[in-house]
């Protein structure tokens, strides 16, 4: 695969685009540390929920270690621009990756440990999560930056399932949760070994600082692509944590077993891969992503409109639907940051305030789901203000679908 930077813009970002020098391979080698990269995004995170029944975790240490990484990943990615202009896109992937691994021994170490190293491996993902959409601005064609974006939103939920899959059987060979907690340690392991084939292709520093005037721009908190952005990421991030934390709950009120209920939660996740590698292959082919946007938050609807609404014998099929939908809303900002930034400073400014408000913000829809259940004794108060929330954001996000005539 050919590695270039996209054509520049204009004379000022010249610097920023500049290609790093020509090493056999290094396309090859660039795709493999992607993929390694990729994969191990939201490994620690999925291992919880099958884990719990075995491990025996109480229901205040499952909502904690709930609650953690959507919070900490908000709070933690303004540190994603400074590593980015410190160390350059490769090098903070790089060390993101070391504090990775390091977060993922950490969580092995009893329960103080467990919780302690979900909040670094948090950190560490909000920097990834930021430099992503980077990286793949900066490293590969303009044509194939919605088709890297699938790639990383597939692998991510690859990732994510096949750990998942295995925790719960080897808690039961060894006896013991810690092993299981542990098998995080191999992919981040990995990803920061891929990493290392690309720091010698470091480019030379952008100058200039995220999000601050450069050039005549105004600071990134201030333009309505910014906001635009935030609304459709925040409201899409919500609705796919509160649905990932809840929707085994809503399958069993729904007159489904636990068996079927998990089984539900594997179609979710295999939806949310599948969407998620749709949705910026198809995005990235034009320059207006409006009708993307609009797709992704009706597709969403259908699926929890379904569950509200339709017979209990068709739920596994609208779980598919909302997976797509979910899926879909992780992927595609990648894209927009991507396409709506003028330089690679600007594209980490975007992707930083989205992440940042929209992770704070999505670490909320669990608790609040959790509170309007309690108070009504059904699912369908928090599915029906879900789906309001994202008829919402669909108006809110147009202005991130496409550039101003």
């Amino acid at each position: 695969m050919p590695v270039s930077p996209p054509p520049t813009a204009n004379a000022a970002v010249t610097r920023d685009r500049t290609a790093p020098p020509h090493v056999p391979g290094a396309g090859v080698l660039l795709v493999v540390a992607f993929v390694l990269v990729s994969l191990n995004t939201r490994v620690s995170f999925g291992q919880i929920g099958p884990l719990a029944p075995v491990a025996g975790f109480s229901p205040a240490v499952i909502s904690l270690l709930g609650l953690l990484p959507p919070l900490c990943m908000g709070a933690f990615a303004p540190l994603a621009a400074v590593a980015r202009r410190r160390l350059g896109e490769e090098r903070g992937l790089w060390w993101a990756g070391l504090v990775l691994v390091a977060g993922a021994v950490l969580r092995m170490l009893g329960m103080p440990g467990l919780i302690t190293g979900t909040v670094v491996v948090s950190a560490a993902t909000a920097v990834v999560n930021v430099l992503i959409p980077v990286l793949v601005r900066k490293r590969f064609p303009r044509e194939r930056v919605g088709t890297m974006m699938g790639v990383y939103a597939l692998s991510m939920g690859a990732g994510s399932a096949l750990i998942a899959a295995v925790v719960v059987p080897v808690a039961q060979a060894t006896g013991n949760w810690q092993p299981a907690i542990g098998l995080a340690v191999i992919p981040a392991a990995l990803a920061a070994v891929g990493m290392t084939t690309q720091l010698r292709q470091q480019p030379p520093r952008p100058v200039g600082t995220s999000g601050t005037e450069r050039s005549g721009r105004p600071h990134v908190a201030r333009t309505a692509v910014a906001w635009s952005l935030t609304a459709f990421f925040g409201v899409q991030t919500l609705a796919f944590y509160t649905v990932l934390a809840w929707l085994s709950s809503i399958l069993v009120q729904a007159g489904h077993g636990r068996g079927a209920a998990g089984t539900g939660q594997a179609l979710l996740i295999c939806g949310v891969a599948v969407g998620g590698f749709i949705a910026p292959v198809l995005a990235a082919k034009g320059p207006d992503q409006r009708p993307h946007i609009l797709s992704t938050v009706l597709v969403c609807v259908a699926g929890l409109t379904g569950l509200m609404l339709a017979p209990s014998s068709t739920s596994m099929l609208w779980v598919i639907v909302l997976g797509l939908g979910l899926g879909a809303g992780q992927a595609l900002p990648g894209v927009l940051y991507a396409h709506r930034g003028s330089d690679h400073a600007h594209v980490t400014a975007l992707s930083t305030m989205a992440q940042t408000c929209g992770f704070l913000f999505a670490a909320t829809g669990p608790v609040l789901a959790a509170a309007l259940h309690t108070a009504t004794g059904t699912w369908t108060a928090p599915l029906g203000a879900l789906t309001a929330a994202l008829l919402i954001s669909a108006a809110a996000g147009m202005r991130a679908g496409h550039d101003p005539e």
